[in-house]
C-alpha cells in the first residue's frame, strides 16, 4: 500500500477564486486507477463532512474523453498514450507528492475543481463535423472502394476522443490537433467529399472564434494525446484550408466577371 500527498486545485465555480488544498491519500493500492484513488479520498472527505473533489468521468475505459486534468504539469499524467482514468497508481511511488489541477485554457473555463467546460469543442464539431448521406439501407461494404492508406488515416483521426489534453498542454492553448483530427477523418473518406471545403472553412472559423490560441507547431499536443494523434493532421488540415480558400476566390472572380 502507498501513501501520497496530493495538492488539489479547489474552485467553487468559474468566477470564484481557486486555491490548492493539500490532502493525504492513505492505503492506496498500486492496482487502483488514479480516479479510483480519488474516489477513496472523496469517501473520506464526505465522511468528515467536507466537500468532495469534483472531477469529470464516464466510461473509465479511455474511450469517452470525459476525464482529464494535469498531474504534476502533465496532461493525463506521466504515462504516454494513457487517459487519467486508465493511469494506475503503480506509475507512482510511495511518498510521492502530486499536484493536481484542471486544464488551463481560456477556452476551457473552470466549472468546479477539476472540471472544465469543453463545449467549445462541441461547437467546432457542430460547424461541420458531419456528412450528407442519402437515406435508405446501408450500401454494401465493397460498393465504395477506399484506399487502405486513406482508411487507416481516417481511422487514426477518428480515434480522437476530444479530451482536451492537446489544448491544455499547448503553451498557446491551441485546438489545432483536435480540429484537424475531426476535419481529416471525414475529409479522407469518399462520403465526406461533398462538404470537404465548407467543412474545413467553417470548423476553423469557429475554432478561431472560441478563444483558442494559435498553433506554432511546438508538438506538445502530439506528445500528450492519449490516442497518439499526429501533427501530420494539422498539416493536412492547413492544406485543405488553403485549397478551399483558393476555390472560393476563384468562384468569386468568376462571378464578378459575369
Amino acid at each position: 500500500m502507498m501513501k501520497l500527498t496530493l495538492r488539489v486545485w479547489r474552485q467553487k465555480n468559474a468566477t470564484a477564486p481557486g486555491r490548492f488544498v493539500t490532502y493525504e491519500a492513505k492505503n492506496v493500492s498500486q492496482d487502483m486507477s488514479f480516479l479510483e484513488m480519488l474516489d477513496v479520498l472523496n469517501e473520506e472527505l464526505i465522511g468528515r463532512g467536507e466537500e468532495p473533489i469534483a472531477f469529470e468521468h464516464d466510461c473509465r475505459e479511455g474511450i469517452c474523453g470525459s476525464c482529464g486534468f494535469m498531474i504534476d504539469g502533465l496532461a493525463h499524467g506521466p504515462k504516454r498514450a494513457t487517459t487519467v482514468c486508465q493511469l494506475h497508481m503503480r506509475s507512482f511511488r510511495d511518498g510521492d507528492s502530486l499536484t493536481i489541477e484542471p486544464w488551463r485554457a481560456r477556452a476551457f473555463p473552470v466549472v468546479k475543481d477539476l472540471i472544465v467546460d469543453r463545449s467549445a469543442f462541441d461547437r467546432i464539431i457542430q460547424a461541420g463535423g458531419f456528412i450528407s448521406a442519402p437515406t435508405g439501407s446501408a450500401p454494401d461494404a465493397n460498393a465504395i472502394l477506399i484506399p487502405k492508406e486513406h482508411a487507416d488515416l481516417a481511422f487514426d483521426g477518428a480515434a480522437c476522443i476530444g479530451c482536451g489534453a492537446c489544448v491544455a498542454a499547448c503553451p498557446n492553448a491551441a485546438a489545432m490537433l483536435f480540429t484537424a483530427a475531426k476535419v481529416s477523418h471525414l475529409g479522407l473518406l469518399p462520403q465526406g467529399q461533398p462538404e470537404r471545403d465548407d467543412r474545413v472553412r467553417k470548423m476553423v472559423t469557429v475554432m478561431d472564434g472560441e478563444m483558442f490560441g494559435s498553433c506554432t507547431n511546438i508538438g506538445e499536443c502530439e506528445a500528450v494525446c492519449p490516442k497518439e494523434i499526429r501533427l501530420y493532421f494539422i498539416a493536412r488540415m492547413n492544406h485543405d484550408l488553403i485549397k478551399a480558400g483558393i476555390k472560393v476566390r476563384k468562384m468569386s472572380q468568376q462571378a464578378a466577371r459575369i
